[in-house]
């Protein structure tokens, strides 16, 4: 399974609850954040927790997942709000993940997906 195969896998298992298996996607010590990692998730136990609080307070459907970019060991996540027939054009985000043997030790979240792009880099 490479990476791109693995943030898929991690995208759907929190899309369907299933934090045993997010566990094992996720470093030990992985750092998620958006921008500045002394902001975020300092480790996978912190990272776990986030990710439930943010499902108990979504307050509408799971995002989709519209594509999954990869760049050697780092993949962007891209995704939008599920189509609830008022938005034409939703708004698309990122998480760019950095891979280490097979585990995200970094997610950095992205409120537009063309800024996680960029910082991504040329695709494989």
């Amino acid at each position: 399974m490479d990476n791109a195969d693995i943030a898929r896998a991690g995208f759907a298992a929190i899309a369907r609850g299933d934090f045993d298996a997010v566990s094992e996607f996720l470093d030990p010590r992985v750092r998620w954040h958006g921008g500045n990692p002394a902001d975020g998730c300092q480790n996978r136990k912190q990272a776990l927790a986030w990710i439930r609080g943010r499902g108990d307070r979504r307050a509408g459907p799971v995002p989709e997942l519209v594509d999954v970019v990869a760049a050697g060991d780092r993949v962007a996540v891209i995704m939008q709000p599920a189509p609830t027939g008022g938005d034409p054009e939703p708004r698309r985000t990122a998480n760019l993940a950095t891979f280490r043997d097979g585990k995200v030790v970094e997610m950095v979240q992205y409120a537009d997906a063309a800024e996680a792009l960029a910082a991504l880099g040329p695709a494989d």
